[in-house]
């Protein structure tokens, strides 16, 4: 008469052996299961992107997000708009760098290169 301790721990439903991140159930998954892995990213390494800045992390580097997925990008700041090239694709995010930016300081750069060569025209 031993089936008054099944139900416990350990038992068929999810206990401490089970290992299926709190329990499920016979056959469960976990919220970060198959369907994840099999999404193609958005983005491949080593190719140009043109992104708009929408934030800043804790360690200082540009979030931009193509279709939802997030691209870290060292040196950009918020609201600025750049063409990044990406370096490393894992399963959550993306990192990548500045390749030609069209922020604040780029445009009065070129605003005042084409100021100077309108006068000589």
């Amino acid at each position: 008469m031993s089936y008054g301790n099944r139900g416990g721990r350990g038992g068929f439903g999810g206990g401490s052996r089970s290992g299926g991140g709190g329990g499920g159930g016979y056959g469960g998954r976990s919220s970060s299961g198959f369907g994840s892995s099999f999404k193609p990213k958005p983005v491949e390494v080593g190719k140009e992107y043109d992104v708009t800045i929408s934030d800043t992390s804790r360690r200082g580097e540009g979030i931009a997000k193509i279709d939802g997925f997030v691209i870290f990008v060292a040196g950009a700041k918020q609201g600025q708009s750049a063409r990044i090239k990406v370096t490393r694709v894992t399963d959550r995010f993306a990192t990548g760098e500045v390749v030609t930016g069209t922020g604040s300081a780029d445009m009065a750069s070129e605003s005042a290169d084409s100021g100077e060569e309108q006068p000589q025209a």
